[in-house]
């Protein structure tokens, strides 16, 4: 029985440690994109009271970006034979 549990044991690691490893790599870009994008901000702020600019309201901050329209509908093109 003792055998068995070993078994399991070294079949579940390999995963469990990929698993990690997935994490800790998403956990580290997100934070970067989190640390790249409140850098990017004091400086966009300090370069607008630099110019005498207000700064940016929620609706018009660089993070909001409006979506762009869809394209019109197009019908068939092509040849009937």
């Amino acid at each position: 029985m003792e055998n068995w549990w070993v078994n399991a044991l070294w079949s579940i690691t390999p995963t469990v440690l990929i698993g990690i490893f997935f994490f800790s790599v998403l956990r580290l870009i997100l934070r970067a994109d989190r640390t790249e994008r409140r850098v990017y901000r004091e400086i966009e702020n300090e370069e607008r009271a630099k110019l005498g600019l207000p700064r940016p309201t929620p609706q018009t901050a660089p993070d909001k970006v409006a979506p762009s329209p869809q394209p019109a509908q197009r019908g068939r093109t092509g040849c009937s034979t």
